[in-house]
């Protein structure tokens, strides 16, 4: 990997900081509270070090959301050789990936719970689990039974997005390993096998 250069490496840590500020303040008073100035004082910065990185709050909101579920696209296909057929029979809790980068990315995850929350997040979030369905998978299905495609991956992540949900709110008490055993259980039901044909052929 390149190294990064020292001035674009501060610039990403303040960047960092900046979010974690605000991920922490809307859990605090809530998205519509939070100012500009809220967000500085937290994070130890002035003013304009903020606006060199951002015209505003909306921005570094938006900066945050797209950045946490890009990386939730990526985190996908880690397992995955690219064009490799798994069977869900045989399936292991390192199959998703997925789980662990939503555990590991938790405190920003939990902003699901708050009503007054990040924009986009309630409903870009499950778009995007649609998104990683439809174009980093092929699905086949129990039986081999034929079915409309495109509603059956948007019922499967639909459902996916739903445990997900009630982990995150349940404030995660079950561990990955069984929350994950419990998702290949519910998986096995309904999916005989999946071929990963993702992210890797387009990967920077």
């Amino acid at each position: 990997m390149d190294q990064e250069h020292p001035a674009t490496a501060r610039q990403n840590r303040t960047r960092e900081h900046l979010k974690q500020a605000l991920i922490e303040l809307i859990k605090d008073k809530g998205y519509h509270a939070v100012t500009v100035k809220n967000i500085v004082d937290h994070a130890a910065y002035n003013r304009s070090t903020f606006y060199i990185h951002y015209p505003d709050k909306i921005e570094l909101a938006e900066d945050l959301l797209v950045s946490m579920l890009k990386g939730l696209e990526e985190a996908v296909g880690i397992p995955y050789m690219h064009g490799h057929k798994f069977f869900t029979a045989k399936l292991n809790t390192h199959s998703f990936n997925i789980v662990s980068y939503i555990y590991k990315n938790r405190h920003f995850f939990e902003l699901i719970k708050h009503e007054d929350t990040l924009p986009g997040l309630h409903t870009r979030f499950p778009q995007t689990i649609l998104k990683i369905y439809k174009e980093q998978f092929v699905f086949d299905t129990i039986n081999h039974i034929p079915v409309n495609m495109d509603y059956f991956k948007r019922y499967t992540a639909y459902g996916f997005y739903g445990l997900i949900l009630n982990w995150i709110r349940d404030g995660f008490k079950e561990t990955q390993e069984e929350f994950i055993k419990e998702v290949i259980e519910l998986t096995k039901t309904h999916i005989y096998s999946f071929e990963f044909i993702g992210n890797h052929s387009h990967k920077h």
